[in-house]
């Protein structure tokens, strides 16, 4: 059923997840990160009766996923749009709320297969990055324009690189005398600017360069910070979210905003619930989920998964 480029991570679990929501009655599932359709192609198969919401930032995934659900005809509905959009592209359809939501965050099989987007560092090609190539700047632009210590900063805010200031000043001197355009160069300065110790045990020395230009690139953490708390508002009572995350600043984003509200604002103390003050989140894992041995083996991009999941079971204050 999967295209060979593509295995959705924990799709098991996923669908167990939206079991008790779309078993048996008609539901809008949102999701918001469709990439190739491998998970939604998989939920239309497992609930007949669902409508599904396909949002995707880059126009080249969107195509790929219409034609992998075009069998499944007019239940559903794509929609070009970051997934901070979400509110505004259920009201285009007509729809007041999704009984789910599923967000698959980060970059998608698709990017990082394909050379020219500049994703991957273990490939020579254009030092590009963005999800949605029709907009925005590169990652050619942020490392040739930005000043150095906003180079530090992204570096060390959304790679969480400890090397971030030997490499900006690498990157800076490069940059004077020749700009930077393809990614063989920038690993090259990465290679030469992290400690040789630090490359034997901590994974490759671009990994998390690339990251940090990724987000900055895409706004990813952003995009996510407004995304939450959009999607939280569009779920009904007995909605469920479930939010797949690859790193830990989006997962902390995800467990913050389930977490605030699971909580009561009844006072300590008090025998009984205030009405209106109850949680309106009841968490479904306990921590994050991760994948385990025998689907890394199979998919060694499941390695890095967080799964979150929460069902609403009040109104939103």
């Amino acid at each position: 059923m999967t295209a060979p480029e593509h295995v959705p991570v924990l799709l098991r679990r996923i669908v167990e997840l939206f079991t008790p929501v779309f078993a048996e009655r008609d539901g809008v599932l949102v999701d918001a990160t469709v990439g190739l359709g491998g998970h939604s192609d998989a939920l239309l198969d497992a609930f007949p009766r669902l409508r599904l919401v396909a949002l995707d930032r880059d126009p080249a995934a969107l195509e790929k996923s219409e034609e992998r659900l075009a069998r499944h005809g007019d239940r559903v509905d794509f929609v070009h749009t970051v997934y901070d959009g979400l509110p505004e592209a259920l009201e285009g359809l007509g729809i007041a709320k999704a009984d789910g939501i599923l967000f698959d965050l980060g970059v998608s099989s698709m990017q990082l297969d394909r050379a020219e987007r500049g994703f991957a560092y273990s490939k020579d090609s254009p030092l590009d990055m963005r999800m949605d190539p029709t907009t925005g700047f590169t990652a050619a632009d942020v490392l040739n324009t930005y000043a150095p210590g906003e180079l530090i900063r992204i570096l060390r805010d959304y790679g969480e690189e400890r090397f971030a200031q030997r490499i900006v000043k690498a990157v800076v001197k490069a940059r004077e005398q020749e700009p930077f355009t393809t990614s063989g160069r920038l690993v090259e300065l990465l290679y030469d600017a992290v400690p040789a110790a630090t490359r034997r045990t901590g994974g490759h020395p671009a990994k998390r360069t690339f990251q940090a230009l990724r987000i900055e690139v895409n706004g990813e953490l952003e995009v996510l910070r407004r995304a939450m708390p959009a999607a939280l508002g569009a779920l009904p009572v007995g909605g469920r979210i479930v939010v797949e995350s690859y790193q830990s600043l989006e997962d902390r984003l995800v467990k913050q905003a389930l977490a605030e509200l699971a909580k009561s604002r009844t006072p300590e103390g008090l025998p009984v619930e205030l009405p209106g003050h109850g949680p309106e989140l009841k968490l479904l894992t306990r921590g994050a989920e991760k994948a385990g041995e025998e689907e890394i083996e199979r998919n060694p991009r499941a390695a890095s998964v967080r799964l979150r999941a929460a069902e609403r079971i009040g109104e939103p204050r």
